[in-house]
């Protein structure tokens, strides 16, 4: 007899349950190893990127088994928000998605028709062959599917803070994610995220998802900037990547222990060290 299977909680689950806000990190490198390593880390939420980083659907599917033992949230950014590529994204497991550059009210109703059946959505029914409802082990999964998919949507241009109010109405939005790099780039502020004018812009969706009564993360991978983002009222913040925390901690290890180079100009004449 089959074993009975019913469906992971999702990340507008644990947010609900949440005391405090969740804290997470991207997983970028492509490694179900890496993923799994993160996921033992204690934090509560890891976001699978697919949109920056070398992540294919094998990939993304082999991660989310690799960190399925351990408590803690997956949620997966796919490239685009494209109803094929969602619904892939679906029917291999992913029950939290982050769907990027949604500028407008009709992108986010267009996520949110991906992510459904029909009538309310246009997601193919394929759930006998997917893994999503565990090939029909979970009871009456088309039935409950809607109930076990968070669909949270990246504010990160200029535009998308215009409408951000209407994106938050839409049906089916589970909660808003903000990307101050995008959004800094989208203000002529390329590589500025700290500046002044991204802050009110971060900070004004911040509290138009607060009154909309949904949730609402922020990237922020500088301490002060995180704790500023949770002090306005941030409920999920992301606060590093396992590419970045290797980069750094391996520059680290090299300045500690590998002696300066001499500087170049330092010989007679500017010639070259040893040379």
């Amino acid at each position: 007899m089959p074993v009975q299977v019913t469906p992971d909680p999702s990340l507008k689950d644990a947010l609900a349950a949440a005391t405090r806000p969740l804290a997470g990190m991207w997983v970028c490198s492509g490694s179900p190893l890496v993923a799994e390593i993160c996921a033992g880390a204690g934090l509560d939420v890891l976001l699978i990127d697919a949109e920056h980083s070398p992540n294919g659907l094998e990939g993304i599917l082999s991660q989310l088994q690799a960190v399925r033992g351990y408590p803690v949230t997956p949620m997966v950014r796919p490239p685009i928000n494209d109803p094929v590529i969602i619904k892939q994204y679906l029917d291999v497991g992913v029950q939290s998605l982050l769907i990027p550059m949604v500028h407008t009210i009709a992108d986010a109703e267009a996520a949110v028709a991906a992510a459904h059946y029909p009538p309310r959505g246009m997601r193919g029914v394929g759930s006998s062959l997917a893994r999503s409802s565990r090939w029909n082990r979970i009871p009456d999964y088309l039935a409950r599917a809607a109930d076990t998919i968070t669909v949270m949507v990246q504010i990160e241009s200029a535009q998308a803070v215009d409408n951000v109010e209407g994106i938050l109405a839409v049906d089916g939005i589970d909660g808003i994610f903000l990307g101050p790099a995008d959004l800094a780039a989208s203000l002529g502020l390329l590589g500025q995220q700290e500046h002044p004018e991204v802050l009110a812009a971060v900070e004004h969706c911040i509290k138009a998802a607060k009154a909309a009564g949904k949730p609402v993360g922020v990237n922020a991978f500088g301490a002060a900037t995180a704790r500023h983002y949770l002090d306005a009222g941030a409920d999920l913040i992301l606060v590093g990547a396992d590419v970045t925390l290797l980069a750094r901690g391996s520059e680290g290890l090299a300045a500690a222990f590998i002696p300066a180079l001499p500087d170049a100009d330092a010989d007679d004449g500017g010639t070259p060290a040893g040379r």
